[in-house]
């Protein structure tokens, strides 16, 4: 979470930044796991994975006859996942314009006809900035991208179906120190990346197509 550096190393401003992260507000659907933070971006840093699985019910047998006592478990299927990293820098570094930066990766299945839309990574960017202003989470020098990654298999593996993703890569320095309405924001953009129901005013649903 910092770097493997003992507690009495640890800026008082970045005790700060991890007790206020913890003040977020997430939906349940987001299923969070702390994973182990970029050691050459920042001298103090923490790092979330961010998964939206489907829900799948327990079914049964192929022939829909109950095995044993024991149901049949499908496997569930992953709508969006994403990464949410935290960075410090007591001296502050120019291009953050602070001592703060945020940085995101969030990738999610497409539809095939929402993944031929010209205008999907602008539409993905503006997921980001609505999802911010929607949380009151104010931020200066943002930047990123949004790509559109087409798979088709070959050789041994041509039988399985294409697929296209969104991937959104961005990284924004917050205003102030209430950095937990930045995590609720991300995670909401994780949820909408997963088309998951009910959305703020104004944002788009992504379509998400099944992988079976």
């Amino acid at each position: 979470m910092t770097n493997d550096r003992p507690a009495s190393v640890i800026p008082e401003a970045f005790v700060k930044a991890l007790e206020e992260l913890s003040h977020a507000q997430v939906r349940k659907e987001l299923k969070f796991t702390e994973i182990p933070a970029p050691g050459r971006l920042a001298p103090f840093a923490l790092a979330l994975s961010g998964d939206v699985m489907d829900v799948v019910a327990p079914g049964h047998g192929p022939e829909g006859q109950e095995i044993g006592r024991t149901p049949f478990l499908q496997p569930a299927e992953q709508l969006a996942t994403g990464r949410f990293i935290l960075l410090f820098d007591p001296e502050g570094q120019e291009l953050w314009n602070g001592q703060f930066r945020i940085v995101t990766y969030i990738r999610a299945r497409l539809d095939h006809e929402m993944g031929q839309d010209s205008m999907l990574a602008s539409v993905a960017w503006s997921w980001l900035e609505e999802a911010l202003r929607e949380r009151d989470a104010s931020y200066h020098s943002a930047g990123g991208t949004a790509t559109r990654v087409i798979s088709e298999s070959f050789g041994n593996l041509a039988g399985e179906q294409d697929h296209i993703d969104i991937e959104l890569r961005a990284s924004w320095s917050p205003d102030s120190d209430r950095l937990g309405t930045h995590l609720s924001a991300w995670a909401d953009m994780v949820c909408t990346f997963a088309g998951l129901p009910p959305l703020p005013e104004g944002v788009q649903q992504l379509p998400h197509r099944r992988m079976s």
